[in-house]
């Protein structure tokens, strides 16, 4: 492919019976392989990211967004896109399809009910992703979790119930999946709470109601996690390339220095 070429990407999963959604990526510029230099590399350090698609979708169907982030401090970065398992879905009247939890209704409001027993078992599935990168040797503070509606709300979970402090939690169109008395709370670490959250959610998103999003800043700082909103206006039940670029700069503004 030549250099500086034009891209443009827009993932769209599975038909739901209550939930759709499509993830656009605009107008993404590099550079070709040949271009690269050992010194940018160099620059980079090891990382994991961790991408979390949302209900329906597929770890392969989101790996384009992995080219929007460009800078050479993530020249070393490994990505993962897993696939979630395929379950019955309430929100969608019991239909099999790829589900990390189970969801009660659609649209996901503040109140949502939430069902914190299936939502266990896909953090435990989380975790043993970052274990195993630890012990490759990644920094856990070179580890990022992102994730995209009910991936958004499993990547919330993962972070905030995996014992050590990460790199962050990013946060898209997602919510709280757990109540404010639940005991999942009390097995939030210390070091879980020194932990970034990032969260971006659209003003226009009718799926994922704004107000659950919102709701998600107030709860982390009576937690005492730090916590950046970002609401986009006019967005609806996606991400944009702002979005992406944003969260890579975010990325990068937290990685610590290979040694």
């Amino acid at each position: 492919m030549k250099p500086s070429s034009i891209l443009l990407f827009t993932l769209k999963p599975l038909a739901l019976l209550a939930l759709t959604f499509s993830i656009t990526i605009f107008t993404i510029f590099f550079s070709s392989p040949s271009q690269s230099t050992a010194g940018s590399n160099s620059m980079a350090s090891r990382c994991f990211i961790l991408w979390l698609h949302g209900l329906g979708d597929s770890g392969p169907a989101n790996e384009p967004i992995k080219t929007v982030f460009t800078s050479r401090q993530l020249a070393n970065a490994r990505w993962s896109f897993p696939s979630a398992p395929s379950q019955p879905v309430t929100c969608n009247h019991g239909a099999v399809m790829p589900s990390w939890f189970d969801i009660r209704e659609i649209p996901v409001t503040a109140n949502s009910p939430v069902d914190e027993s299936s939502l266990l078992k896909a953090v435990q599935n989380v975790h043993s992703m970052i274990d195993k990168e630890l012990a490759a040797g990644i920094n856990p503070k070179n580890v990022f979790l992102c994730g995209f509606s009910q991936g958004g709300a499993l990547t919330l979970a993962s972070t905030l119930l995996y014992p050590k402090t990460l790199g962050g939690g990013a946060v898209f169109s997602g919510w709280v999946p757990f109540n404010s008395t639940s005991s999942i709370i009390e097995q939030i670490t210390p070091e879980a709470k020194r932990t970034p959250i990032l969260w971006s959610h659209g003003t226009a998103d009718g799926t994922v109601l704004i107000e659950a999003g919102q709701a998600g800043p107030p709860f982390l700082q009576r937690l005492g996690v730090n916590c950046e909103f970002k609401a986009y206006p006019g967005l609806a039940h996606s991400i944009n390339n702002q979005e992406l670029k944003h969260v890579e700069s975010w990325i990068n503004s937290h990685l610590e220095s290979s040694s």
